[in-house]
């Protein structure tokens, strides 16, 4: 979402770009973000969140732009670049986006291996197919089918998703590329570099020095709220690729 200015997004398989001021786009879809000129908020929303998102369940494969009344509501919440905070945004999600409960059940097994993932480490033995299937309690191809029923994605990008999260958050404590990339589950630093460009349309090395917290000196540091909300500012003049969907002040 646009605090001030427009967006003008580029999405798969559609040729002409579409401007708006704040949109829903489901994850695993590519799409481009023309900001130049806006201070923008992205959020980056967990697959198996309870918040209920507006269209959230609706949108399908394609891109959602909000309707003014929406915007006009959420900007007033946010506030502008110069106020925006943690505080703004915690009430901003409690106000507006928990007031519901998540239309789409999630498989009991599921839910187990969701608390699995989420507790333990991500490394290949815990994350196979094999010993997921066991967590869940059914056939490695049935939980490939809960799993895609109750989340809407696929268990494989979902992981990829997580390892991302968790290295961004190594990362940011202090560890090196290579170290991150094993805390988390990749294979070795290429692995994590690439999945990071899909994820986020940035490099490691691009992505840590552009992390800070803006008119907020007291706010959660990332990996202090790994998996949650978190914000970091980015300076750009041209726009940027993006292949998922966690929380970024973008200017």
């Amino acid at each position: 979402m646009a605090l001030t200015g427009t967006l003008r997004v580029r999405a798969q398989g559609h040729a002409e770009a579409l401007t708006c001021d704040a949109l829903l786009i489901p994850s695993d879809v590519m799409h481009e973000i023309d900001a130049r000129g806006a201070f923008v908020l992205i959020a980056y929303v967990n697959p198996e969140s309870d918040l209920p998102i507006p269209g959230l369940d609706e949108t399908g494969s394609g891109v959602q732009p909000f309707s003014d009344v929406v915007v006009a509501r959420w900007r007033e919440a946010l506030g502008s670049c110069q106020t925006l905070n943690s505080q703004r945004v915690h009430l901003w999600m409690t106000r507006e986006l928990s007031d519901g409960c998540r239309s789409r059940p999630i498989h009991a097994g599921v839910q187990r291996v969701l608390e699995r993932l989420r507790a333990d480490d991500l490394g290949r033995p815990q994350t196979s197919l094999t010993a997921l299937a066991a967590v869940a309690g059914l056939s490695r191809s049935r939980l490939m089918h809960a799993f895609t029923e109750s989340i809407g994605t696929p268990l494989r990008p979902y992981i990829r998703w997580l390892r991302v999260q968790r290295a961004i958050c190594a990362l940011y404590s202090g560890h090196t590329v290579t170290e991150a990339a094993h805390l988390a589950g990749f294979s070795d630093a290429s692995h994590f570099a690439r999945s990071l460009r899909r994820t986020l349309g940035a490099t490691p090395r691009q992505l840590l020095p552009r992390v800070a917290t803006p008119n907020d000196p007291g706010a959660p540091r990332l990996d202090e709220s790994c998996g949650c909300l978190s914000q970091f500012v980015q300076d750009s003049d041209a726009p940027t690729r993006y292949d998922q969907r966690t929380s970024i002040a973008r200017r």
